[in-house]
């Protein structure tokens, strides 16, 4: 789950010339009533069905937004077990204009990968493996994820005069969440082991850090350790609000 700078909450309190990334505190306050908000109905109202674990982690994108990680274990009788289970969670093709165009709304606004370009290109193919190929049906996949349904029925969307989006630049998401939140929210099903682990292992990495060092005025100064390497944690105006 990300921020979005452009909920009404957030606009309605900016003074004329600011923009959200003038204001941390309002940006932040706004996402973390929505964060409580989504917990609500998560792990209370069920949702998504009977929530028995759950672990999350908040951090700053670069560009200043908040962000949320969150995993999440059901009850054993909720349990996801198969593709059509899967399906009623996730969804990753481009909804009928007419018949929810609200949903399409959000879809177009959030869950729109591409054009590909230099910032998830990475030995000229997409890191995120976009565009994905059309299913038919949602199959379970061979790696950590299953493959979803993205048929090709002729859904596409308009996003710039040179990129129609089709089902394959989809990224996963929930329909309710997305239309409710009005965000984005990437949903994925975590359908073995090793995406657990993944994701575990993603939650705890601990905060962004950078190391400087600190170069002595004069090269006879004496070779202290202390001085010459500090490690500190990178804290954005969002995170420290």
């Amino acid at each position: 789950m990300t921020c979005n700078p452009l909920w009404p909450e957030i606009v309605a309190n900016l003074p004329t010339g600011q923009y959200a990334s003038d204001r941390p505190d309002l940006t932040t306050r706004v996402f973390r009533a929505k964060f409580e908000e989504l917990k609500e109905y998560t792990f209370n109202k069920n949702v998504l069905g009977r929530v028995d674990v759950h672990v999350h982690v908040i951090q700053s994108q670069k560009k200043g937004l908040p962000h949320v990680n969150m995993l999440i274990i059901l009850e054993k009788q909720d349990k996801l077990q198969a593709p059509d289970d899967y399906d009623r969670i996730v969804r990753a093709e481009i909804p009928d204009k007419k018949k929810e165009p609200e949903l399409y709304k959000c879809v177009k606004k959030w869950m729109i990968h591409g054009p590909c370009g230099s910032k998830c290109m990475r030995e000229w193919k997409c890191k995120r493996g976009f565009p994905k190929q059309f299913y038919e049906c949602t199959v379970q996949g061979k790696d950590a994820y299953p493959v979803y349904q993205r048929r090709y029925d002729g859904n596409t969307t308009q996003m710039s005069k040179n990129f129609i989006a089709d089902n394959r630049f989809l990224v996963p998401y929930n329909p309710w969440l997305l239309q409710n939140y009005d965000f984005h929210i990437n949903v994925e099903v975590c359908s073995t082991v090793q995406s657990v682990k993944y994701i575990y292992k993603y939650v705890y990495k601990g905060p962004d850090c950078i190391t400087f060092q600190v170069q002595p005025v004069h090269p006879e100064s004496e070779n202290n350790e202390v001085t010459r390497y500090i490690n500190v944690r990178w804290v954005c105006a969002q995170e420290a609000m």
